[in-house]
């Protein structure tokens, strides 16, 4: 890592001390451009990103764009969403790509070079990763994210219920059964810790390279081994599932346990849903409900 670039998991940690774990998600679902008065267009989900930015800044740290949305208008789209992330980053909001991409050799080079380089148009913080060819084949992502001080989340055990059976799914691993799940998240693990002791920097209390845990599943049955993955440097989870697909922030410490302070808590349709008059204050009535939540269970 270049000298005065500061990793990503440092960076987390900070918002976390300011701000707190609260995440904002930008879905500009077509029935949200709707109810907003916006056009199903790219012109539409740019204004839709814009004032999330706007409510979000200040009142939470973080904000996750889901790419899917903005790439649904091509090129108009993928533009629109660059304005998004630039006003987002300008606006000191630590932004993770939701953009799921994955690949091998180059091809993964090349997606990490899309939304982790420095003045790259999509230049993220993190961006979330797919591990079906391996979590090794992403290893040119993370070498970049431990290099420009960025970071990503790879997916382990999602919150959608289709992911069970795969997830779930045994291997044997020098000798000993593990779900696929758990293989992810254990190899994830030892990548941060590998990496922290491969600079001359204190090794952070949060690694750079995270995980996708779902709020809505035992991860005790998908094979997660919650105090490994808190051991130093802790691995950094992005949390979906809260709002609309069920859980509440009350269940934040009962699911994730010893990670729960590295926890990213992603929400989304539960706050848009309020529409642009009432998203600054739905924010901030839920950046205040999970703060009171997370004290609570301490």
């Amino acid at each position: 890592m270049k000298e005065g670039i500061t990793p990503f998991g440092e960076r987390l940690a900070g918002v976390f001390a300011t701000l707190g774990q609260l995440c904002v998600g930008i879905d500009p679902h077509d029935y949200l451009l709707d109810a907003w008065g916006l056009p199903r267009s790219a012109a539409g989900v740019r204004e839709f990103g814009l004032r999330v930015v706007d409510a979000a800044a200040g009142r939470v740290g973080i904000l996750k764009p889901q790419a899917a949305f903005f790439e649904l208008y091509g090129a108009a789209g993928f533009s629109a969403l660059e304005e998004v992330l630039t006003a987002a980053r300008a606006a000191g909001l630590l932004v993770i790509a939701d953009a799921k991409r994955g690949d091998i050799g180059t091809s993964a080079a090349a997606y990490g070079r899309a939304w982790l380089e420095p003045g790259s148009a999509l230049e993220s913080d993190a961006v979330t990763l797919t591990a079906y060819a391996g979590v090794g084949s992403l290893t040119p992502v993370f070498e970049l994210a431990e290099r420009a001080g960025k970071g990503a989340f790879v997916l382990s055990a999602t919150s959608n219920p289709e992911s069970f059976v795969l997830q779930t799914a045994r291997a044997s691993v020098g000798g000993e059964s593990v779900s696929v799940a758990g293989l992810v998240a254990g190899e994830v693990s030892t990548f941060n810790r590998s990496a922290a002791h491969g600079h001359d920097r204190a090794p952070a209390a949060v690694g750079n390279i995270g995980l996708v845990l779902g709020a809505t599943k035992n991860l005790t049955d998908y094979g997660i081994d919650r105090d490994a993955l808190a051991a130093s440097p802790s691995t950094p989870v992005l949390a979906p599932g809260f709002g609309f697909q069920g859980a509440t922030f009350a269940e934040v410490r009962p699911v994730f346990g010893a990670l729960t302070p590295s926890t990213v808590v992603a929400v989304a349709r539960s706050v848009l849903s309020a529409g642009p008059s009432g998203l600054a204050a739905g924010i901030q009535s839920q950046a205040i409900e999970l703060g009171d939540a997370l004290a609570a269970s301490r």
